[in-house]
Formats: C-alpha cells, structure tokens, sequence
C-alpha cells in the first residue's frame, strides 16, 4: 500500500516538472499509443479472448477501432483545442484581451469497467494526456488478462513516471482512492460509483462517473419491425448483453409482442447459426460469480426463447422473456447479459410514463417512423443519450458527449468533450492602461453620474457592430474632454467622469 502512495507522489512530481505541458510532448505520448496498439494488437486480441471469448474482429471492430479513431481525432484537433479560445467583450475591455486558456488539471485517476477492458481505459486516457495531465491507470481486475497486458505494455510506450499502472482488487483501489487526485475518472456500476465520489470528496476532488443502468427500448407499432428487431438483437446480444448501453427491456405493444420475438428468433439464427455456443461471434459472461446472477434474476420468468446455459463455460444463451411483471427482480437492476425482458404497454404515453417512474438511464431509444413519436419520447424524458431507430450507435459520434445523468452518471466524455474534463478552462483578461478616463467611474468618490455611466456601460448589451459604435462615441467624448483640457492649459492625465453627459 505504501508502495501505491509513492506512485501517485511519483507521478505528481513528473508533473509539476512542466513536462506535460507542451504540446508537442502530448502528441508524441498520442503517437506513442498508436504505435503500442499497431504493435501490439494480437497481444491485446488474445487478452480480450482470453477474459470475454471476444474474436479478433470483435476486438477491432468494438475496441481498437474506436480507440484508433479517438488517438487520429486527438492528433488532428489537439492544436486548435488547446489554443486560446477568445471571447466577448464589454465595453469597458475593448481594448483588451479576453481568452478562455485551457490548462491541465493535474494527476488524474482513471478506473476502467471489465467489459471492455480495452477501449473503457484508452479513451478517457487519450483524452487526459491530450489535455496534459498526469494519468495513474487502474484497470479492472475483472478482466485480469488484458490489465496485465496494461500493466506490461504500457510502459514500454509511455513515460514510466507519468503514466504509471495500478493493477489489483479491492484493497488497491481503496487505497488509492485515498490518495488526492486532481479529477477521478470511473466507468462502472452505480454502487461503487458512490463510493468512489464519496472518497473523492475528502478532497474535493471533481469526478467523471460513467456508470449504467435499465436503457429502455420503446418500439412503436407504426415502425418497420424487421429492421427494428435486426438492429435490437444486434445491440442486446454482442458482447453477450454485457455494455453498459444495450436496450434492456423493451416496451411495446401487447398486439406486437409475439412478432417482436419471432423476427429477433430469426435475426440471432442468422448472426449466431443453430448453435450459438460454436459461433466465433458470440462472447461469454466474463466470470462464474456474474454467471449466478444472471442465473437467480431468470428464476421464476416465461422464457419464450433461448435460456440455454452452461456454468462451466460461462455460456448464456440469447434469451427473450414475455409477460414482464414490472416488479420482478430482473426489473429492479441493470441486467448487464443476453437476457432481454419484453414489458407490454399501451402507446407511448405509457412507456414514458414507465421510464419516468425509474432512474434515469444510461440510454434510450425509440423505434418510430413518426418524428411526433421520437420528438415526444426526447422532449418528455431524461436519459444519458438517445438514439432513434438504432441502438448504441450514438456511442460512435465523436461529436456527441457520452455520458449519464442522475443514477446513470454524471460528466460527458469522447472527442473535446473528453478533452475539456480533464481541462481546467481559465479565464485570462490582459488589461493595457489605456482608457483610464472610462474606468474612472470605478474610482471613488462615486456619484449618480458615475453609476448612470456604470449601468450603461456594464447592463448595456450591445452587438458587435453595435459595440463599435459605442467605442467610437467614447473615444469622441474623451477626445473632446482632452482637447477641452488641453485648450485650458490641464496637464493632468487623469479625466474627472463627472464632466461626461447623463446617460
């Protein structure tokens, strides 16, 4: 433990050299991960094989793609990102400069979730050293193949002081968690997120929670239900139910309930074969202790398909529940498996009705061919994020923030969303020492007249054009107010605000 302390104190005073400043410096740590990844892919692949049954496609396609895409992004973007950002004027300021300076924040702790151990560490990580900070990288344990891979790896790529890798359970993490960290980025469940933001605020130190939840699945009866089933099934059942986005329940009407089922029946014999358990495609619950779970929240529901398991090899079939109670354990908490309940409702008025009555989620999605339906189901609830007629590919925009709300998370990341939670936005006013007539209604003795000018200049909201015209005005009154003085022989530099007009 003692040794966990000397990490962190180590990585701080790497960064308080400076050195993650530049911005150079950054995009060679960026370069570095990219090569490590170019490099090291089949390492990585065997690891997350090794931990989820993932292929070597799922693992490009769901893990380093995304992360490839972030790293190019970083690289491209970081430049404009990181330069100042400049901002209105008042009156008052014009001429000044006013910018938004964007700074690291410090050494931050970054927490990934086992599910996907690759891409749930590297983006939140991208996106710290991009900002220039410090990062200490504490992979999920769950997942002891690739946290390994982590801890050998990178390393090897990165800079050893700045970036260092905490592996191990429990007490490691509750040790760190004591450490002062300046922000603290956890994906996870919403229980240990509570824990992690109560640790976090010994220190006031601000926290990224990306945590889950019961991502609601609204099917209209008026939408084209083979494409909405074909694209459930695809979102339910990859990575075997376990992301923290997949639709857990559906909700639609009982007049579309049976051919719901039939179309996903037909759409994983397609994906899958007759066999799902041979598919290469089709991952595995990551350990036994999940496996029960899974197990206790089937107890006692109306399989209508799937529901084939084996213990030894962690294998769940992809299942679909009917006649839902609302009040069954498996509706109380995130599934986080291939089991996918189907809640019967009347319209739509119902189903908001029912995601409105439960914590808000992660996701939602909503399955209609009337933007009336879509509109309604966005304007009258509250989730992380939304996509219409998909699922999860809202995850994929890097323009999109990805993040929860309520009990589903709080804080946003990917692209410059990513990049501004681990920045600190600075506010910067440089100041000249002109203009000192017009700030001499901030002087005492104050006066009516001082405080008419004030309310002008300050409550007054002009636009840019505007605001030159005002400029100008100014400039005329103290170059009447100078040329006055002048003609009376007043050397004094500093101009009495009480001889300008009422305003």
């Amino acid at each position: 433990m003692e040794k966990l302390k000397r990490t962190v104190e180590q990585a701080r005073a790497a960064f308080n050299t400076g050195k993650t400043r530049p911005l150079a410096f950054r995009i060679q740590q960026l370069k570095a991960l990219k090569k490590m990844m170019q490099e090291k892919e089949k390492e990585f692949s065997a690891a997350l094989k090794a931990d989820l049954n993932k292929s070597e496609f799922n693992s490009f396609s769901y893990e380093f793609m995304i992360v490839l895409g972030e790293i190019d992004l970083m690289l491209e973007k970081l430049p404009d990102w990181a330069s100042p950002q400049a901002v209105e004027k008042t009156v008052l300021t014009l001429s000044d400069k006013t910018y938004i300076h964007r700074e690291p924040l410090g050494v931050v702790l970054v927490i990934g979730a086992w599910n996907y151990p690759f891409v749930l560490v590297m983006q939140p990580l991208i996106a710290a050293i991009a900002a220039g900070n410090a990062v200490v990288v504490k992979p999920s344990e769950v997942s002891e193949n690739t946290a390994k891979m982590f801890e050998k790896l990178l390393p090897q790529y990165l800079d050893k002081d700045l970036y260092p890798v905490v592996n191990g359970g429990v007490p490691e993490t509750t040790e760190l968690l004591k450490q002062r960290f300046d922000h603290i980025f956890y994906t996870g469940n919403s229980a240990i997120g509570k824990i992690v933001m109560e640790a976090a605020s010994k220190h006031l130190t601000p926290v990224t929670l990306e945590l889950g939840g019961k991502s609601p699945c609204y099917i209209d009866e008026d939408c084209n239900l083979e494409v909405a089933c074909r694209r459930i099934a695809w979102g339910k059942y990859m990575n075997c139910g376990q992301t923290c986005i997949a639709p857990d329940y559906i909700l639609c009407n009982p007049s579309i309930q049976k051919t719901v089922v039939e179309i996903i029946k037909k759409t994983v014999k397609e994906f899958y074969g007759e066999n799902v358990k041979d598919s290469p495609d089709y991952e595995r619950i990551v350990n036994k202790r999940h496996f029960k779970r899974l197990m206790g929240l089937l107890e006692g529901q109306k399989v209508a398909y799937g529901g084939e398991t084996d213990e030894s090899a962690c294998f769940i079939a992809p299942t679909i529940l009917t006649d839902v109670n609302p009040e069954a354990q498996i509706m109380q908490e995130e599934i986080f498996g291939p089991i996918l309940p189907i809640v019967t409702v009347k319209g739509v008025e119902e189903a908001i009705q029912f995601i409105n009555q439960r914590e808000k989620p992660l996701a939602l999605y909503v399955f209609s061919d009337s933007n009336k339906v879509i509109n309604k189901m966005i304007a009258e609830t509250s989730s992380g994020g939304v996509t219409a007629n998909d699922v999860i590919m809202h995850f994929s925009i890097p323009g999109l923030p990805f993040g929860g709300v309520g009990n589903s998370g709080m804080g946003a990341y990917h692209g410059h969303f990513g990049f501004d939670i681990f920045s600190h936005k600075r506010g910067c006013l440089i100041r000249t020492f002109k203009m000192e007539a017009v700030n001499g209604i901030r002087y005492p003795p104050n006066s009516q007249k001082k405080v008419d000018w004030a309310k002008f200049f300050v409550l007054k909201r002009f636009s840019m054009w505007k605001l030159g015209l005002v400029a100008l005005a100014v400039l005329g009154i103290v170059a009447a107010i100078v040329i006055k003085k002048v003609a009376k022989g007043d050397s004094g530099t500093v101009i009495n605000t009480s001889q300008f007009p009422s305003a």
